[in-house]
């Protein structure tokens, strides 16, 4: 599918820089002229995947977090979501819902059930110390389909 519009980002993993991702998205995906309830699907889904990454990924240090959105030719939005921390040895285990890694904190485990609820397609990529990549599919409505 062809790209129309590209922007990358890359932040540390403060829990300072969540918003920062999530509002960056929202913005880059106005150009669409989403509802206000794709906007919030987005921004929910983002901040979940970047949580993710400062929770997880980095749990007792500072890392970089790299964010790339794309708009595609059917007005698809596309993110991802990529980290260099500690990885997930069972990916499908911990989308499971409920299944969370810090069981000492208070953590639901939600995080990847939220993204599919909210996305049309969720697809994690995991190597154990080498880093998770999180992508996430969004078709939008046309424009006369939300007016």
């Amino acid at each position: 599918m062809k790209v129309v519009n590209e922007a990358n980002l890359n932040f540390l993993s403060r829990s300072s820089n969540e918003s920062y991702a999530r509002i960056a998205t929202a913005g880059f995906f106005t150009q669409l002229d989403p509802t206000v309830d794709e906007i919030s699907d987005i921004k929910t889904a983002v901040s979940e995947a970047v949580t993710n990454c400062i929770v997880h990924a980095y749990r007792d240090t500072l890392g970089k977090i790299y964010l790339t959105v794309r708009i595609l030719e059917d007005r698809t939005a596309y993110i991802k979501i990529r980290d260099r921390g500690c990885g997930i040895p069972d990916v499908k285990q911990a989308m499971e819902p409920m299944f969370t890694t810090a069981a000492q904190e208070e953590r639901a485990g939600l995080g990847f059930a939220v993204m599919q609820a909210f996305m049309d397609k969720v697809t994690v990529r995991s190597n154990p110390g080498k880093g998770t990549t999180v992508t996430m599919v969004k078709k939008l409505q046309s424009r006369g389909e939300h007016d």
